[in-house]
């Protein structure tokens, strides 16, 4: 069933000064930054490549608007919400549209030990013209979204007690080294560390690339 979805809303207040660690996960956000004095800042986030850190100041409220996977505004839309935040759910709403083949393309790329090709396989196409479809849309290539929601996936397994090199497996890596590699490339830990550190795990269990819903997030 495809999953319509178009965005998550979630509010943060840093009370005291923070740094806020932030991961990648193939999604964009908008983001209405309201600082103690002065005007709100409108931010779109661009795709994180690897796990970095926000500073934010004591007093910030942030309303943020996760965009589904893939997903970005236009100039146009984000000139707009700076002129009325009030209506910035209405204007993501309309901006981001209804299900594409984008996002059946990155679903593909998603699934359980998929390859670039046996996606494009799926979607009845040449792995070529799946290609030239993330290109289109000035996104990295099919193996970002491949390689970084496999990554994903084995995150979600460390909650469990399955054995590392179980996980490995089953996420389609060569060996337990393999994952290794992979997860501090996207995450900056170890599994070892990740499975240690449950506050990490929940922020990567977040709906975001190969677990997109429509749950409310109350952070990012």
């Amino acid at each position: 069933m495809q999953n319509e979805t178009r965005f998550i809303e979630w509010q943060h207040h840093a009370e005291a000064p923070e740094k806020a660690p932030i991961f990648p996960d193939g999604c964009r956000d908008l983001l209405i930054i309201r600082n103690t004095d002065g005007p709100a800042d409108i931010v779109l986030t661009g795709l994180d490549f690897r796990p970095r850190i926000a500073a934010l100041r004591p007093g910030v409220r942030i309303t943020g608007y996760r965009l589904r996977p893939g997903a970005a505004l236009s100039p146009k839309a984000l000139e707009a919400v700076a002129a009325d935040t009030s209506r910035a759910q209405a204007i993501v709403e309309e901006e981001c549209g209804g299900h594409t083949g984008l996002d059946d393309a990155i679903a593909a790329l998603a699934a359980p030990s998929a390859t670039a090709g046996s996606a494009a396989r799926d979607l009845g196409v040449s792995l070529r013209t799946m290609q030239r479809l993330f290109l289109n849309k000035h996104l990295p290539p099919p193996d970002f979204w491949r390689l970084l929601a496999r990554a994903r996936h084995a995150t979600t397994l460390l909650a469990t007690t399955a054995p590392l090199a179980d996980i490995a497996d089953r996420c389609g890596f060569s060996d337990q080294a393999h994952m290794t590699r992979e997860l501090v490339r996207w995450f900056g830990l170890s599994p070892g560390h990740l499975r240690r550190n449950t506050a990490v795990i929940g922020l990567l269990s977040q709906p975001a690339l190969g677990n997109w819903t429509g749950e409310q997030i109350s952070t990012r």
